[in-house]
């Protein structure tokens, strides 16, 4: 690994920050640093005008989706000068969460799928902001098996070719706030599971589309339910061809778990900073020996995260594809978080169940990081189907076994025998 900047990429880390510097809303500083978990919580200015006003700066400046070409709205960097501006943005990062799914999910599978018109259509929009896009996958009777799906996408019987969509999705990020979505659906039952799906984008305003945010235990709705009822598509929305969307779906499943993993927080230095200026009865906490065996476990796994990283941002530099360094990092950092959050509730005691950032310890950071962390262990892989993944993937070992692999989808049982 080197960690060394290239004299060209010194150069370029030296024209972000300046333009940063220039341009940065700054008065959003403070507010957007206690934003890191459980969502962005800004109560100077309306979030999502906010993240909508930065993500168009951006953009008008060449500074959003710096990989993505320049046709489509991007800036035809190189993947290090991607992860140079990251580290650069900081903080103002979080205003860009909004657009995660589109920017690192939606957009890299229409790049792959799309028609060229319709790239140069959607795109630009899309990396300027001006429209968010959703991913509709999880089921309520999939779970983790993804082609276990059962919304059905069936031809219309008017010789429109278009396409009629009934089911139901679940945890659906920030599908309230779209305006496009990659669905993938069922249109052949009577082949094995993973050979009958077909992927469409679609307008998240379609007639039969409905939204229902779900409640969530940190008092956000980041997730929703999204139901459809007799959804007309044009087949001209179809990615790929019919009956190969888990072909399709992989693009979106590979860059999902790039977006998430390479930058997921574990909370080590906000719990080493309060446990720095925490008293405690027997004195400040960081005289605890208990306290800092702790704080020495969560440093060497936070700095193998880091370090993991920079091997993947060595690659990137060297035009290499990095390896499996993203599921790991999200493996790992997902579970971290949730063990961190909970060792600092633990330091505070009774006074871990107060969650008001205005009356809580450390402003309910803690509180909302152990709310916001089991979702993270969920989202974009669970850690059971991130283990096997590495395990037969990585390390070659024997896949599951799979007594559906060659059935017909209309003939796997759905409920037990009783």
């Amino acid at each position: 690994m080197n960690f060394d900047d290239t004299p060209e990429e010194a150069a370029f880390r030296a024209t972000a920050r300046a333009w940063l510097d220039a341009n940065a809303p700054k008065d959003l500083e403070a507010e957007l640093k206690m934003s890191g978990f459980g969502g962005m919580t800004l109560k100077s200015v309306d979030p999502m005008a906010a993240s909508k006003a930065w993500q168009a700066k951006k953009q008008a400046a060449g500074w959003a989706c710096l990989h993505w070409p320049k046709e489509y709205g991007g800036r035809g960097a190189t993947p290090i000068e991607r992860v140079i501006w990251g580290q650069e943005e900081g903080v103002f990062g979080v205003l860009s969460g909004t657009f995660t799914i589109g920017h690192g999910m939606c957009g890299p599978t229409l790049m792959a799928w799309a028609t060229e018109e319709q790239k140069r259509e959607l795109l630009p929009p899309m990396a300027s902001g001006e429209h968010i896009w959703c991913q509709l996958f999880s089921e309520p009777a999939g779970g983790s098996d993804l082609a276990g799906l059962r919304t059905r996408a069936e031809k219309a019987t008017d010789g429109s070719g278009d396409w009629i969509i009934n089911g139901q999705k679940i945890w659906t990020s920030g599908a309230q706030h779209s305006d496009y979505g990659i669905l993938i659906t069922r249109t052949d039952s009577d082949v094995p599971k993973h050979k009958g799906l077909t992927m469409f984008f679609l307008s998240m305003k379609s007639p039969g589309v409905e939204i229902r945010p779900i409640k969530q235990a940190n008092g956000q709705s980041g997730f929703n339910e999204v139901y459809f009822t007799d959804v007309r598509i044009p087949d001209a929305q179809r990615l790929g061809a019919v009956g190969n969307g888990w072909q399709v779906s992989l693009t979106t499943l590979m860059n999902e778990r790039l977006s998430i993993g390479s930058g997921m927080p574990t909370g080590f230095p906000e719990l080493f900073d309060y446990c720095m200026n925490l008293q405690t009865e027997d004195g400040p906490a960081i005289d605890d020996r208990s306290v800092r065996s702790r704080l020495a476990t969560y440093a060497v796994r936070a700095s193998g995260l880091k370090y993991t990283g920079m091997r993947a941002i060595s690659a990137l530099s060297r035009g290499e594809t990095p390896g499996p360094e993203n599921s790991i990092g999200k493996l790992v950092a997902g579970a971290s978080m949730q063990e961190l959050a909970m060792f600092a509730l633990d330091l505070q005691g009774q006074a871990g169940v107060v969650s008001d950032p205005a009356q809580a310890e450390a402003g309910a950071r803690f509180q909302a990081m152990l709310m916001r962390s089991p979702a993270t262990r969920v989202e974009g892989g669970t850690d059971e189907i991130l283990r096997n993944i590495i395990a037969e993937r990585v390390l070659g070992l024997p896949g599951d076994i799979r007594v559906d692999k060659d059935v017909a989808f209309k003939d796997i049982p759905t409920r037990g025998r009783g």
